[in-house]
Protein backbone atom coordinates (compact mmCIF):
# COMPACT_ATOMS: atom_id res chain seq x y z
CA UNK A 1 0.00 0.00 0.00
CA UNK A 2 1.19 3.35 -0.72
CA UNK A 3 1.81 5.67 2.26
CA UNK A 4 0.34 9.58 1.07
CA UNK A 5 2.14 11.91 2.38
CA UNK A 6 0.34 14.02 5.46
CA UNK A 7 1.28 17.40 4.52
CA UNK A 8 -0.31 16.23 0.88
CA UNK A 9 -3.59 15.20 2.20
CA UNK A 10 -4.25 17.79 4.31
CA UNK A 11 -3.87 20.14 2.26
CA UNK A 12 -5.99 18.18 -0.45
CA UNK A 13 -8.48 18.72 2.24
CA UNK A 14 -8.36 22.14 3.02
CA UNK A 15 -8.68 22.64 -0.69
CA UNK A 16 -11.63 20.05 -0.89
CA UNK A 17 -13.56 22.45 1.59
CA UNK A 18 -12.78 26.08 0.59
CA UNK A 19 -13.84 24.66 -3.16
CA UNK A 20 -17.01 23.57 -1.38
CA UNK A 21 -17.98 27.14 0.22
CA UNK A 22 -16.67 28.83 -3.20
CA UNK A 23 -19.27 26.45 -4.83
CA UNK A 24 -21.81 27.50 -2.21
CA UNK A 25 -21.31 31.10 -2.77
CA UNK A 26 -20.86 30.49 -6.92
CA UNK A 27 -24.63 29.13 -6.43
CA UNK A 28 -25.99 31.56 -4.05
CA UNK A 29 -24.67 34.66 -6.16
CA UNK A 30 -25.84 33.07 -9.83
CA UNK A 31 -29.38 31.84 -8.07
CA UNK A 32 -29.07 28.39 -8.89
CA UNK A 33 -31.72 26.24 -7.74
CA UNK A 34 -32.07 22.76 -7.72
CA UNK A 35 -33.27 19.84 -6.04
CA UNK A 36 -30.19 18.20 -6.17
CA UNK A 37 -28.39 20.63 -5.18
CA UNK A 38 -30.49 21.79 -2.31
CA UNK A 39 -30.33 18.34 -1.28
CA UNK A 40 -26.70 18.65 -1.18
CA UNK A 41 -26.37 21.36 0.40
CA UNK A 42 -28.67 20.83 3.08
CA UNK A 43 -26.62 17.39 3.68
CA UNK A 44 -22.92 18.84 3.53
CA UNK A 45 -23.24 22.29 4.96
CA UNK A 46 -22.53 21.82 8.79
CA UNK A 47 -19.72 18.69 8.27
CA UNK A 48 -18.28 20.90 6.38
CA UNK A 49 -18.64 24.21 8.93
CA UNK A 50 -17.11 21.81 11.58
CA UNK A 51 -14.49 20.44 9.23
CA UNK A 52 -13.03 24.00 8.24
CA UNK A 53 -12.87 24.43 12.11
CA UNK A 54 -11.06 21.45 12.77
CA UNK A 55 -8.81 21.09 9.69
CA UNK A 56 -8.27 24.96 10.27
CA UNK A 57 -6.39 23.95 13.73
CA UNK A 58 -4.76 20.59 12.61
CA UNK A 59 -3.34 22.46 10.40
CA UNK A 60 -1.92 25.12 12.38
CA UNK A 61 -1.02 22.30 14.44
CA UNK A 62 1.17 20.10 12.18
CA UNK A 63 3.17 23.64 10.97
CA UNK A 64 3.77 24.09 14.08
CA UNK A 65 5.24 20.62 15.06
CA UNK A 66 6.84 20.00 12.17
CA UNK A 67 8.12 23.04 10.89
CA UNK A 68 8.20 21.55 7.46
CA UNK A 69 8.33 24.40 4.16
CA UNK A 70 6.03 23.09 2.34
CA UNK A 71 4.37 26.00 0.10
CA UNK A 72 1.45 24.05 -1.33
CA UNK A 73 0.42 23.65 2.75
CA UNK A 74 0.90 27.37 3.61
CA UNK A 75 -1.58 28.44 0.81
CA UNK A 76 -4.10 26.16 2.00
CA UNK A 77 -4.24 26.61 4.91
CA UNK A 78 -4.38 30.85 3.84
CA UNK A 79 -7.10 30.12 1.89
CA UNK A 80 -9.01 27.86 4.47
CA UNK A 81 -7.94 31.02 7.01
CA UNK A 82 -9.98 33.38 4.16
CA UNK A 83 -12.63 30.95 3.77
CA UNK A 84 -12.90 30.50 7.80
CA UNK A 85 -13.13 34.39 8.36
CA UNK A 86 -15.72 34.68 5.14
CA UNK A 87 -17.90 32.05 6.21
CA UNK A 88 -18.44 32.82 10.26
CA UNK A 89 -17.91 36.35 9.58
CA UNK A 90 -21.34 36.33 7.26
CA UNK A 91 -23.23 35.16 10.22
CA UNK A 92 -21.93 38.12 12.08
CA UNK A 93 -23.27 40.86 9.68
CA UNK A 94 -26.18 39.23 8.63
Amino acid sequence: MKRVDTSRLLSLINIAIVLYFTFMYLINRLNIDSVLIGFFTNLLTIPFLLAEICFLFLGIKFIIKNKRKDRFLYLSLTLLTISFILTYGSFLIK
